[in-house]
């Protein structure tokens, strides 16, 4: 009996649909990516400049369409019946998170109920809400999941995950911490995106025709969210445009757009490595997921300022980086379907462990 991971994070490139088998450990089946046409993705991203509600609806349902699509192309591609999946985790499309708020929340779009319509198999979503009605983040929540498919007795070990946002996992024998960093692929994408009008920046290379602007970066890596204490979680109602625009006007000086570029890319790098060093003392090996693991200058990056310390991927205990966060969504969906606890309270500051997620039955 299997479940599905549906996952669509910050960058909002692709559907992750992950078909998954539990033992002691998540063993992926099948995994495809499923693009988000350039044309809804936009949609998506004008939501804070365009919020009128029958258009955040029509996105909604417009996207539970599509994650029933990815699901039905998959079971296809597989001769998986529905009857054989237990149940499907679809985590949609985040479109605001606000943790901090006097009123917390954080609200995903793609209609379960559609999903669940579409695909005759039982699906759970809204998995960060309940995790945020008992005084938590509501993120990073795959720090759960790492805990049950990595940690090593006798090690510690830090899982970096490098999406739109990223965030860590410490796992060591006595506790484990997580949190968002700060920016992984969201300010790159953006920036290439304004600049060049390509999605993504492909292995960094538009970023290595660029230097790294020292007062830019000074300024950059000054903003109080590096500073804060965990918990923590952001996504990009904090680090979008906007906010880039605001320090960009704090320079005197002109900088090329390669520069800022470049600049970017160590803004990712340098948050991430500190978090990393200033949560353990000794570290045995990070292992990196996520789409930046595939961008070539962003992880030579890592390893130079990670220099004493094993860096690898997760495809060295099993798992591809790419689906690492849909695997996760399969597992969530397992725990609430089993009625089992999901949340780390020391990850994301709740005030006891809770069931995550609401079930939309077949």
């Amino acid at each position: 009996m299997y479940y599905i991971g549906l996952m669509s994070g910050t960058s909002m490139d692709a559907i992750d649909a992950a078909l998954v088998e539990f033992d002691d450990k998540a063993c992926l089946k099948f995994y495809r990516e499923y693009p988000i046409e350039n044309s809804l993705r936009h949609q998506i991203r004008l939501i804070n400049e365009k919020s009128e509600l029958g258009h955040i609806a029509d996105l909604d349902h417009e996207l539970g369409h599509l994650f029933a699509t990815a699901v039905n192309n998959l079971l296809k591609e597989t001769e998986i019946n529905p009857e054989e999946v237990i149940a499907i985790g679809s985590h949609g499309q985040t479109i605001l998170h606000k943790p901090d708020a006097t009123h917390k929340t954080s609200l995903q779009i793609s209609d379960p109920n559609v999903i669940s319509a579409e695909t005759r198999i039982t699906t759970v979503a809204d998995f960060r809400r309940m995790d945020m009605a008992h005084g938590g983040q509501g993120a990073p929540l795959a720090s759960a999941f790492h805990q049950y498919q990595f940690q090593q007795k006798n090690k510690c070990i830090v899982i970096l995950n490098i999406g739109g946002i990223a965030n860590i996992t410490l796992l060591s024998n006595n506790e484990v911490v997580g949190f968002d960093t700060g920016p992984g692929n969201a300010l790159l994408d953006d920036w290439i995106q304004q600049n060049k009008n390509k999605e993504y920046d492909r292995d960094g290379e538009w970023a290595k025709t660029g230097k790294t602007n020292e007062n830019l970066l000074t300024l950059l890596l000054s903003d109080n969210y590096f500073s804060l204490s965990a918990p923590k979680s952001s996504g990009r109602e904090y680090f979008n445009m906007n906010w880039l625009n605001t320090y960009l006007s704090e320079i005197d000086e002109s900088i090329s757009a390669e520069d800022v570029q470049a600049t970017l890319v160590q803004l990712s790098a340098r948050t991430i490595s500190d978090a990393i060093r200033h949560s353990a003392k000794q570290i045995d090996e990070v292992l990196v997921c996520g789409g930046g693991a595939n961008n070539l200058l962003l992880m030579a990056t890592l390893n130079a300022l990670l220099i004493d310390t094993s860096l690898a991927t997760t495809e060295k205990y099993g798992l591809s980086p790419n689906c690492i966060e849909a695997v996760t969504f399969a597992w969530l969906a397992k725990q609430r379907i089993e009625n089992k606890t999901a949340n780390l309270p020391s990850v994301t500051g709740a005030t006891k462990a809770v069931l995550l997620g609401g079930v939309y039955s077949a």
